[in-house]
């Protein structure tokens, strides 16, 4: 084998029609003995088990080796048969109906970069094994799960849950479902289970059998027996303070109502990856302040006796260490903090109390703590860490860095000439350079005038703190890797800038300019006397343009300022014909009260609004290619922002004063107002 990422192929005279998959198994038209695949090394079939090979783990299902299976001589690569001949492709699934009609090709293993794939909906782990992946979305299963599609039989919804659940035969067949047990009784998951694929709902197929009794003693309410209603309406649980639909009991004169789910909680909660004593269910209701996240309860709760913890149900499972995207460290809940300094959380910046629950880092020096319901409110900006070690795991990953190579290094130990992946030339290192008007940071997109790269053999620049960005990295918008791209023309998603330089793109779905990509999450702005830090649910005016922020906004936790991504990363100067001098950004106005930004000159006291000065491009480069989805002509289209001469619009008619687009070959004579292509 050549490497890792490579399974078992199809024969020669297999049909390569099937070459968009990425991994080929076994045809059963193959060779039961041997089986030659793309590399070199055939793999052989071994009938029995040898002692030397019991250690091997199977390169499919991440098992321990059990004959029959094949193996590689050469390179220590070894499938077990089953796996050797999984189909390569599934037509369907019964835990994914939206897609079946598509059905799921077989992958090698995710990527190390590969944010898209979640990991297996079933077992809800992400593993280094084959796996299924639907092909339409990101829905996967791996193939451990997938080869016990046989037991799931049916889907069936019962009236004590809401959503579809899954029988499955075998559990103990699935590693992650020996650790977990029955939503009901609470106890193991030994004998066949009903599962929900869309919340942590298992229950026992007895206990599934098991009819609800039409009225319950209840210790929570010890003056009335309650009984079993249906309701297609939401109802308030008097238990876990949360809305709920379907089968609950109640006792209608005194208002007092109970989630089915809730009527049979589990006495005894022990799970020492996230507590390292057990928590006692307490059944008596009253209103208390939960230990573990600082804010109130009224409703059952759960207490530890070693020491003398009061919580709610559900943050007796809170994970004890996790990956916030906003921070560059781990971090872990704590139920106290040890010093006795006063902390502001850094997401919400109102007061970390010393003797209640939070999030704080361990590293040196490093003052980071957060209140639990401020990090854990969006999932998608955490990652759960089980064991401490992945820690070190994580800031060991290490970024590749755009810089290909270092040819040579000055006195002061900088790359001095380097070779850069976002140019075909070398670059070589200067000082501070010379003002000029049209001398931007092919990256940024903003002014060079100090430390930079430059190209002797085209006009190309990069800012030093552009040239040494990272391939790869985490942007603290999302707890998912970002991924630096090079294209000539895109808009950004936080600033919504058209622009010509670099992006990173998170996922899928957000493209961020360098500029954007810059920015921390708390920061320091010169048009405010306060620090800033960015908030997802600001819904304020933009305090530089007047605009009304949609997607969150960096705010004030001391007054109502607040700034979107536009204004925070627009130029501190710029150059216009109306003035010999620099434009200033401009903050205020003479009387010192706060009003809408604006360029200005002190020295000739003049002033102009921000579009004015940067124009409607300010971020594209003359000669950028515009995509061709911007655009129905035939051919491509350059973007040039300013004019030469007064040339014709070859739609309306009208003379071109502003930014125009205009045809890369030089037979065609096709201009364009920018403005009529709606950039």
């Amino acid at each position: 084998m050549k490497n890792e990422n490579e399974s078992v192929s199809v024969s020669e005279n297999e049909n390569k029609s099937e070459n968009e998959f990425e991994n080929e198994s076994v045809s059963e038209g193959d060779s039961e003995s041997e089986i030659e695949n793309e590399s070199e090394h055939p793999l052989v079939l071994v009938a029995e088990q040898s002692n030397e090979s019991l250690k091997a783990h199977c390169h499919g299902c991440g098992e321990l080796l059990s004959a029959p299976c094949f193996t590689c001589i050469h390179c220590n690569y070894h499938l077990h048969k089953q796996c050797a001949e999984a189909p390569l492709s599934l037509p369907n699934h019964p835990l994914h109906p939206e897609c079946s009609a598509l059905g799921f090709f077989l992958r090698q293993r995710p990527f190390p970069d590969d944010d898209r794939v979640y990991g297996c909906a079933l077992c809800k782990e992400k593993r280094n094994m084959f796996f299924y992946e639907c092909r339409s979305c990101w829905f996967s299963i791996d193939i451990k799960c997938a080869q016990l599609s046989s037991s799931f039989i049916q889907l069936s919804k019962h009236d004590i849950h809401q959503h579809l659940l899954t029988f499955i035969e075998s559990p103990m067949a699935i590693d992650v479902l020996k650790r977990l047990n029955c939503s009901w009784c609470h106890e193991p998951l030994i004998d066949a289970i009903y599962l929900c694929p869309d919340c942590p709902f298992i229950l026992h197929k007895k206990c599934f059998d098991h009819e609800l009794p039409p009225e319950i003693d209840h210790l929570t309410h010890r003056l009335h027996r309650l009984f079993l209603k249906r309701s297609d309406s939401d109802y308030l649980c008097n238990l876990c303070q949360k809305q709920h639909s379907g089968p609950f009991y109640s006792y209608s004169l005194c208002h007092f109502n109970i989630n089915v789910e809730c009527a049979w909680p589990r006495s005894i909660v022990e799970d020492k990856s996230r507590h390292q004593h057990p928590f006692s269910l307490l059944w008596r209701r009253g209103s208390f302040i939960c230990d573990a996240c600082d804010t109130e309860g009224n409703c059952i709760s759960y207490i530890c006796s070693t020491y003398s913890l009061m919580v709610h149900k559900d943050c007796t499972s809170l994970p004890r260490i996790i990956k916030f995207s906003r921070h560059d460290h781990c971090i872990f809940h704590k139920y106290f903090l040890e010093d006795l300094t006063r902390h502001d959380c850094k997401i919400c910046f109102n007061e970390v109390k010393l003797d209640r629950g939070s999030y704080s880092c361990r590293k040196p020096g490093c003052n980071y703590v957060v209140h639990v319901n401020c990090v854990l409110e969006h999932q998608s900006l955490y990652e759960v860490i089980n064991e401490e070690k992945q820690c070190e795991e994580l800031k060991e990953k290490s970024m590749q860095s755009s810089i290909i190579r270092v040819i040579e290094v000055n006195e002061a130990g900088e790359a001095a000439k380097i070779e850069h992946l976002s140019h075909q030339h070398c670059l070589v290192l200067v000082g501070k350079m010379e003002e000029e008007i049209d001398r931007k940071c092919d990256g940024c997109m903003l002014p060079i005038s100090n430390i930079c790269y430059y190209c002797s053999k085209c006009p190309f620049f990069l800012h030093k703190t552009c040239a040494e960005l990272p391939r790869i990295k985490q942007h603290w918008f999302r707890q998912s890797n970002a991924t630096l791209n090079f294209d000539s023309f895109n808009r950004c998603n936080f600033c919504s800038q058209s622009c010509s330089g670099f992006f990173y793109k998170i996922v899928e779905y957000w493209d961020v300019c360098i500029r954007c990509a810059k920015v921390a999450d708390i920061i320091e702005c010169e048009g405010h006397q306060h620090f800033l830090f960015f908030d997802f649910k600001c819904k304020k005016e933009c305090n530089g343009c007047g605009k009304k922020c949609q997607n969150g906004a960096f705010r004030c936790g001391k007054c109502r300022f607040a700034l979107d991504f536009g204004c925070l990363t627009l130029p501190h100067s710029a150059l216009h014909k109306i003035d010999e001098h620099k434009l200033k950004l401009t903050y205020h106005d003479d009387k010192e009260d706060p009003s809408l930004w604006y360029y200005s000159c002190s020295i000739c006291d003049t002033s102009a609004h921000l579009e004015c000065v940067l124009g409607n491009f300010p971020f594209l480069k003359d000669g950028s290619t515009l995509p061709n989805y911007e655009h129905d002509h035939d051919h491509g289209l350059k973007i040039f922002r300013k004019v030469e001469g007064f040339p014709k619009c070859s739609e309306c008619g009208k003379f071109c004063q502003e930014e125009i687009v205009k045809c890369k070959e030089s037979t065609c004579n096709y201009i364009l107002h920018c403005k009529r292509l709606g950039l």
